[in-house]
C-alpha cells in the first residue's frame, strides 16, 4: 500500500489515498455537486471508496451525519483515518459491508439522502486491471446495479433521494432497476469531455416514491475546446 496525502481543497480538506488503488476522479466531484442535502439530513454513500464524497458532502451541506458504506475493508480504514485528519469523525463514518447485508446494519427508511458512485462495468465486462483494488472498484462483483439501487431503496424514507453517477451505456439498466426498486428518476445531466464529443458519464436524482416526471438538464462540458477547465467545472472545484 503506497498512501499519500492529498489536499482537495472544498475548505481545506485532506484526504488519504493508496495510489495502488482506485483514487477519485471528476466523477466523484460533479456527483457530490449534483447532491443537495440540509443540515438536518442523515446521508448515505453507497460505496464509498477512500469517502471523497462523504467529506466533500460534508463539507459543502453540513448534514447531520454522512455513513458511507464500502466492501474494501482497506478504503474503509483510510476513510475513518480521513475523517480524524479533517475533524470530521463525529459526524462521518465508514462502515465496512457490501450492499447485501444492508438489513445488518441498517434499519429500513433510516436515510434522507443518499449518492452512489458505484462500479461502471459489468462482471466480466470492462479492461482488467493488474490491481486487484483497482478491479473491484470498477467492476461489479458480488453486487451489481440492482443490488445497489435496492439497498438505496430500503435506506431511504418516502420522499428520499439518491444522487447516482455512471456511464451513459448503463442508462436503460440504471431506469429499470431503479423502478424495479421504487426509485423514480426526476433529473438527469449528461456529462462530456469537450462540446462535440459524446458523453462519458451521466447524473441522475431519484425519489423514492416519486410521481413519473423526467427532467432533462443540459450537458456539463468538463474542458474548453483550447483543454482548459471550463467555468463551470472551476466554479465546482471552488477553484
Amino acid at each position: 500500500m503506497a498512501v499519500r496525502i492529498d489536499e482537495i481543497g472544498f475548505g481545506g480538506l485532506k484526504l488519504l489515498q493508496d495510489t495502488d488503488a482506485y483514487c477519485y476522479g471528476v466523477d466523484s466531484v460533479l456527483l457530490a455537486d449534483m447532491c443537495r442535502a440540509g443540515s438536518e439530513d442523515r446521508v448515505l454513500d453507497i460505496c464509498s471508496g477512500n469517502g471523497v464524497v462523504s467529506f466533500i458532502v460534508a463539507a459543502k451541506y453540513g448534514p447531520k451525519s454522512v455513513t458511507g458504506i464500502e466492501i474494501q475493508e482497506a478504503s474503509v480504514e483510510l476513510a475513518k483515518k480521513s475523517a480524524e485528519l479533517n475533524g470530521m469523525q463525529d459526524r462521518v463514518s465508514f462502515v465496512c459491508a457490501d450492499a447485501a447485508d444492508f438489513s445488518d446494519h441498517f434499519a429500513p427508511w433510516s436515510f434522507d439522502v443518499a449518492v452512489c458512485n458505484p462500479p461502471y462495468f459489468e462482471k466480466g465486462s470492462g479492461v482488467s486491471s493488474e490491481s486487484e483494488a483497482k478491479n473491484i472498484a470498477r467492476h461489479e462483483g458480488g453486487s451489481g446495479l440492482a443490488d445497489f439501487l435496492g439497498a438505496a431503496s430500503y435506506a431511504l424514507r418516502k420522499g428520499g433521494e439518491l444522487y447516482l453517477v455512471h456511464r451513459p451505456e448503463r442508462l436503460a439498466d440504471i431506469i429499470c432497476f431503479a423502478r424495479d426498486s421504487g426509485l423514480e428518476p426526476k433529473n438527469m445531466r449528461m456529462v462530456c469531455p469537450c462540446s462535440g464529443k459524446a458523453p462519458n458519464m451521466v447524473l441522475l436524482r431519484f425519489v423514492k416514491g416519486g410521481k413519473k416526471e423526467l427532467t432533462v438538464l443540459p450537458d456539463l462540458m468538463i474542458r474548453e475546446p483550447d483543454g482548459s477547465y471550463t467555468e463551470e467545472i472551476n466554479r465546482i472545484y471552488g477553484r
